[in-house]
């Protein structure tokens, strides 16, 4: 090793393999792709490269994995604002953060049954995806899906006249294309644009006035569409 690498911790590739987890063929391709800093070459066989290549390598697969990026758009990320594409991964690590921990108290089936929704329906529910039970009970959210269920089967939405729990998955699939879109317009307009907490701050303040927004267009939808019918 020259002076220059042992004084800088500079790495091999099987240094940089084992360092960030990730195949050599892998990250030579990064390389060719302009994703990763050019290394140190100290021959013509030789090449080093500096700790923060490893930070970089992470990176790049997590926004390939976390947030299904092609690499055209990461290099265009880089390019345009290397910083910008930590920052986004953090707001969105803080607001799985802080709704997991939410979501992580349960309440058994014991609970549960004073709602009154047969076993039967809370298990059709959570074949389909809707409630999301573990062996410790339901989450929040699936208490207050199991309630509206409750509510809704009260008020004569049942099987009798043809409501089924299949219903909800036109409400679920409605709202996956949404969502979507709502948290790629969040990130595209926050990201990088305040500190992370800050960011997560003001997405959280947003979360009740959305609910009330949400409920008042479908409301007006309603009754636009039954009067168009007319």
């Amino acid at each position: 090793m020259s002076q220059a690498a042992a004084d800088t911790d500079l790495l091999k590739m099987s240094g940089l393999v084992e360092a960030s987890g990730v195949p050599a063929p892998t990250i030579k391709h990064y390389l060719r792709e302009g994703l990763l800093p050019e290394p140190v070459k100290t021959s013509r066989n030789m090449a080093w490269y500096r700790p923060e290549t490893v930070e970089r390598i992470r990176l790049i697969k997590r926004l390939q994995e976390e947030r299904y990026m092609p690499l055209k758009a990461i290099r265009k990320l880089f390019e345009e604002d290397p910083d910008q594409a930590e920052a986004m991964l953090d707001v969105e690590d803080r607001i799985l953060e802080r709704a997991l921990a939410r979501e992580r108290t349960r309440t058994g089936p014991a609970e549960i049954r004073k709602y009154g929704v047969p076993k039967k329906v809370l298990d059709r529910l959570a074949e389909i995806g809707i409630l999301t039970p573990n062996s410790r009970g339901y989450s929040p959210s699936d208490v207050t899906i199991i309630e509206a269920m409750s509510r809704f089967r009260a008020g004569g939405y049942d099987e009798q006249i043809g409501f089924t729990v299949y219903d909800t998955l036109r409400y679920k699939h409605a709202l996956e294309a949404l969502v979507k879109e709502e948290v790629d317009v969040l990130m595209d307009r926050l990201d990088g644009e305040m500190p992370p907490e800050r960011a997560v701050e003001l997405i959280e303040a947003g979360v009740e006035p959305l609910k009330d927004l949400i409920a008042a267009l479908h409301t007006k939808l309603m009754v636009e569409e039954v009067e168009r019918r007319r």
